[in-house]
């Protein structure tokens, strides 16, 4: 493809539908994260119970990244992304009916099905659309829409159900994700087409070989097992988030507020430092100041009883931890190359989500009446501190394949 097609301006129109289609589906992850205390008492079910609203996404990631990973290298993100959207539309309606926790947990089930298939298609996108000294800042973007949306269904839950009731946040939750499911089908569109021969080749591959293949390459198989990692870190925090901070005297809405100024800080950091590695042309020393940081600032998050400097520590760990993640995408897009963007994305996210599951399932498994949540914490900073050795023997990959 000409350099030129790279930076066409509807490139942007592409970009933020995704972004928007993205965000959503972040946001309906999260709804239920600042509202479990009331879900387990509105329907008599336990923290465990309760917290599969939440925790099926990341089990079911794992279960569908390779698939729709696949998906989209052979149908195109345009197509799977919009699938995604339009199953995400039909099951947000289900969650209207909230007389029964059940009816809630199929809605959930079903925008979780939809999260990879959504999720998976922004590195082949930015390869499509963007020349790559700017698809680091492109995934950055999207990335940034992901945690806006995180930081939407932390924020505007609680709010929301305080003022209106669970049934009038479901259907006000339901008419977003539908109008914004359409501007994605309406606005995007392929910027070019892989030839013929090269999607022959392509789809003679299942989604398990093809996952085989990515990990026969040692860089790419260090990639995914940092992602793995790391996504299980971030997921495990926020997963628990109320009970780590709750501990320390701080109420739920204060603490969904603290995960509200995380993210935002992520939404920054996702727009600057992806933005400094591609106009300095290298990832891996971004990556490891990103593991650095994380190491350096749970703790005091975790720990902290002063809530000013706990909003203080959580902004800055969204700001420049959070952005790992649009580098990790990226090297992974580099190391495969453009072709197996789409697989190579669906195998860090299936890692990142397996992680979620493990860890978030460790950190409840290990907390004690007597210790309370501090096991978890230092597993975290175990996790942690395993991600930055491991960051250390990463590949630069930036430039390592010729754009298409």
């Amino acid at each position: 493809m000409s350099q030129e097609n790279y930076y066409r301006p509807y490139r942007w129109v592409v970009l933020a539908a995704f972004m928007v289609v993205a965000g959503v589906n972040q946001m309906l992850w999260l709804n239920f994260v600042p509202l479990l205390s009331e879900i387990q008492s509105k329907y008599n079910v336990s923290e465990t119970l309760a917290s599969t609203l939440i925790l099926c996404f990341p089990l079911l990631y794992v279960i569908l990244s390779m698939h729709s990973g696949a998906m989209t290298d052979r149908k195109g993100y345009r197509f799977t992304v919009g699938l995604g959207a339009a199953t995400m539309a039909v099951f947000s309606l289900a969650r209207i009916y909230t007389d029964s926790f059940y009816a809630l947990l199929i809605g959930q089930v079903g925008i979780a099905v939809a999260q990879p298939y959504i999720l998976n298609g922004i590195t082949k996108l930015s390869a499509d659309w963007f020349a790559i000294e700017h698809r680091a800042l492109a995934t950055g973007l999207g990335t940034a829409g992901m945690f806006t949306g995180m930081a939407l269904g932390l924020a505007l839950s609680p709010s929301l159900n305080e003022t209106y009731g669970l049934t009038t946040t479901m259907i006000i939750f339901a008419a977003i994700t539908i109008v914004c499911s359409g501007f994605f089908l309406i606005a995007a569109k392929e910027n070019h087409k892989t030839e013929p021969d090269e999607m022959a080749q392509m789809r003679s591959f299942t989604a398990s070989s093809e996952l085989l293949q990515l990990l026969k390459d040692p860089a790419i198989a260090l990639v995914t097992l940092i992602g793995f990692l790391a996504l299980g870190f971030f997921n495990g925090l926020t997963t628990w988030f109320e009970g780590l901070l709750g501990e320390n005297g701080i109420d739920p809405v204060q603490a969904g507020l603290v995960g509200g100024v995380m993210i935002l800080g992520g939404i920054l950091g996702s727009l600057i430092i992806p933005a400094i590695s591609d106009m300095t042309k290298r990832r891996k020393p971004y990556l490891v100041f990103c593991g650095i940081s994380g190491l350096l600032l749970t703790m005091p998050l975790v720990t902290g009883t002063n809530i000013t400097m706990v909003y203080v520590f959580g902004g800055l760990l969204g700001f420049l931890f959070l952005p790992g993640y649009a580098l990790l995408l990226a090297m992974s897009e580099e190391l495969a190359g453009a072709e197996r963007a789409g697989g190579a994305a669906g195998a860090l996210m299936m890692a990142g989500n397996a992680g979620a599951v493990i860890i978030a399932a460790a950190m409840d498994a290990i907390r004690s009446d007597t210790s309370g949540w501090r096991p978890a914490e230092y597993l975290l900073m175990a996790v942690l501190a395993v991600i930055l050795g491991l960051a250390f023997f990463t590949r630069e990959s930036f430039r390592t394949t010729p754009d298409a």
